[in-house]
């Protein structure tokens, strides 16, 4: 056997832009025909874009991206190109690899495991595919192989008795190939590398894996292609986070040269970046271009403004601070230099007066004015306003600043801080926002993000003398292990929680679910993120008993 030049095209769809996205597959199918490779692979649901969710129960889209893909077909050469979309056989619809060369479309292979997990519902819109077979193909230069063409969840099957890859290798092929639309998560590469490298090493082939990348709505898809030889030595790792289109010499027999190493960034980083991305691809592909968000002095903001600024760029990013009189002096004097420091547009526009005009009005209503809480949230509730004027003056989107740790015990204000269109950080607790900014200072080496945000007491100042009423070492980690490990209260006891504070958080998580539920659309980073991955009632009388 010898080499085949293959190409893989991680790139960046856009839901429903069915044109677009077929002219960009036109165009890199033209590059690399003149060029002589012999294949080339897009990920999974290219042509749609991923998840098209609802889109796929409407037929007219259905039957339009398949003229998409009958257009690739007849552009397409002698090289073999792969292409995720959408198969309608009249009958029913499934998620499909288009096989296309010398002008035709050869076959349609269907994914078979069909993810109704977390973020997932493709039983909902799909029907799975059982014809999995081999698929035979000849390259321009007369090689003939077999290739084992699977869609993204039929790799992750170690727990799953129905097993693509062994049905593939078993009846017999020379290639294995997996078109992906695989969500980020922390370290999720490491665990599909893993998974790619023991079908390798089962079946002594070579693998292809090329992902999506990209932000679509709350998911972000972090690319990382892989390509390993049969001896389960990388050939190539495409970046994280980005575009790009491989070009791969990838050798059927023998040994490579020089094997590539799986790269190792740390947690903050991947964090950082795909946030970025996420809010990149959100402003672009909503076609907004301005943002703004309120800048208390705080870690919070502090944090979400450094990603808007990296995504956006400064000229595009207002920060607007609103002191009241329970601000302190460093508030605002750290929001303004962070607004310096990142070079981002920057106002000052004190609540004061018009919160005096509330309480005046309430004192000529009802003979007193607001105190305690509803004097706290009207403060928030101030704010929140003053943000969507400024949001509506431009058309500018409003990032809310809000972290996860507090979203989910609901130390969060509805139509206050929690007014606006994207929830940046809502996905990572309060001890990642730390880690982050640390991350951030690091990277520019320079305290751009102000030591003093970083070093003092976390405190929403609408009250004297006021600070956040958790310890968040200890708080931030149970959190996340009754959200994102599904931790209940006996297993949270037995590992040396204080059952009180168990109880205590188990119940502000479970009261607090109507408001996240009109919170605005976070990006997830997690393995279990607050929104489409999270699915829980509000009226939900359930208690965990000890």
């Amino acid at each position: 056997m010898s080499d085949l030049n293959i190409v893989i095209a991680q790139i960046n769809p856009t839901v429903g832009a069915l044109r677009a996205n077929t002219d960009g597959a036109l165009a890199i199918m033209k590059e690399m025909e003149a060029a002589g490779k012999d294949l080339l692979v897009f990920p999974e649901m290219y042509i749609p874009g991923y998840p098209a969710q609802d889109l796929i129960l409407e037929k007219h889209f259905v039957i339009d991206n398949l003229k998409m893909v009958n257009e690739l077909a007849q552009a397409s050469g002698e090289m073999l190109t792969l292409v995720g979309a959408i198969h309608y056989d009249g009958e029913d619809t499934y998620n499909g690899v288009a096989v296309l060369q010398h002008g035709k479309l050869l076959q349609w292979v269907h994914k078979s495991l069909l993810p109704t997990y977390d973020v997932f519902d493709e039983w909902r819109y799909f029907k799975p595919g059982r014809d999995n077979s081999p698929v035979p193909v000849v390259f321009r230069n007369g090689l003939e192989l077999r290739l084992g063409i699977h869609v993204c969840e039929d790799l992750w099957d170690e727990n799953i008795d129905y097993k693509i890859c062994d049905i593939l290798g078993e009846k017999g092929v020379d290639l294995f190939v997996n078109l992906s639309a695989s969500p980020f998560v922390t370290n999720k590469y490491v665990e599909r590398s893993r998974l790619i490298i023991n079908k390798v090493q089962r079946f002594n082939k070579p693998y292809i894996y090329v992902n999506l990348v990209g932000g679509q709505d709350q998911l972000v898809f972090d690319g990382m292609s892989m390509v390993s030889d049969q001896h389960g030595k990388w050939v190539h790792i495409c970046p994280q986070f980005e575009e790009s289109i491989c070009q791969i010499t990838l050798p059927l027999e023998g040994d490579i040269s020089s094997p590539k190493t799986l790269p190792m960034p740390s947690k903050e980083a991947q964090v950082f970046s795909g946030l970025v991305l996420g809010v990149r691809d959100y402003f672009r592909k909503t076609r907004h271009r301005k943002a703004v968000l309120g800048l208390s002095g705080g870690i919070d903001s502090a944090v979400t403004a450094a990603i808007a600024v990296d995504a956006l760029g400064p000229e595009n990013v207002l920060g607007i601070a609103m002191p009241s009189k329970y601000s302190s002096d460093h508030s605002v004097s750290d929001a303004k230099l962070l607004a310096e420091n990142l070079g981002m547009e920057y106002l000052n526009v004190p609540i004061g007066n018009i919160f005096n005009g509330f309480q005046q009005t309430y004192t000529d209503v009802v003979d007193e004015p607001l105190s305690g809480l509803p004097e706290e949230n009207l403060q928030a509730r101030i704010r929140g306003n003053i943000l969507m004027s400024f949001s509506n003056r431009d058309g500018s989107l409003l990032l809310t600043t809000g972290n996860k740790t507090e979203i989910a015990l609901g130390y969060c204000t509805l139509y206050g801080d929690m007014s606006g269109g994207l929830a940046v950080i809502s996905d990572i607790g309060k001890s990642m926002v730390y880690a982050i900014a640390r991350y951030f200072n690091e990277c520019r080496e320079s305290n751009v993000i102000p030591e003093n945000t970083i070093t003092k007491e976390p405190s929403a100042e609408l009250r004297e003398n006021q600070v956040d009423p958790f310890d968040y070492e200890v708080v931030g980690p149970l959190v996340n292990a009754i959200i994102e490990e599904h931790s209940d209260m006996e297993t949270l006891i037995k590992n040396g929680w204080d059952p009180d504070l168990v109880k205590e958080l188990l119940h502000k998580v479970r009261i607090n679910e109507y408001k996240r539920q009109q919170m605005p659309p976070g990006i997830r980073v997690s393995s279990k993120a607050f929104g489409i991955g999270r699915r829980m009632p509000i009226v939900n009388h359930y208690r965990q008993d000890n």
